[in-house]
């Protein structure tokens, strides 16, 4: 009995061995499984977040193609309303077509000096 007792024995350290390894290898498997879950998390949460960044910047390039074409379509209504009243329509018809009323001359002016530019004050001037 003495032998079948340290057999025994022998064989429940390496049941336990084996046990201890079998623990050991489940739990390095299940962290790097959750370790592989975070990381997929992690890259299509930056992907999300690079798309939503990547729509904001359009979004506001819209916004602003908005704003300056509203204020474009302002001009022109403006145009519009100055050329729809005769008082405005007139002058601009003359101008385009280089017509004179009554009493009127053109006057052609050629050769334009070109004007000198100012002296600038904030540079010393030579000793």
């Amino acid at each position: 009995m003495g032998r079948r007792g340290a057999a025994a024995s022998g064989r429940r350290s390496v049941t336990r061995s084996l046990s201890h390894v079998a623990r050991l290898t489940a739990r390095i498997g299940l962290l790097a499984t959750v370790g592989c879950v975070v990381v997929l998390v992690a890259v299509q949460l930056e992907v999300i977040v690079a798309k939503n960044v990547a729509i904001a910047r359009q979004v506001a390039n819209a916004h602003r193609q908005i704003v300056a074409l509203r204020e474009r379509e302002r001009a022109q209504q403006r145009t519009v309303d100055r050329l729809s009243d005769p008082r405005g329509a007139i002058p601009e018809i003359h101008e385009k077509l280089q017509l004179v009323a009554p009493h009127q001359e053109l006057i052609y002016v050629r050769g334009l000096a070109q004007p000198t530019p100012a002296p600038n004050d904030d540079w010393p001037s030579a000793p």
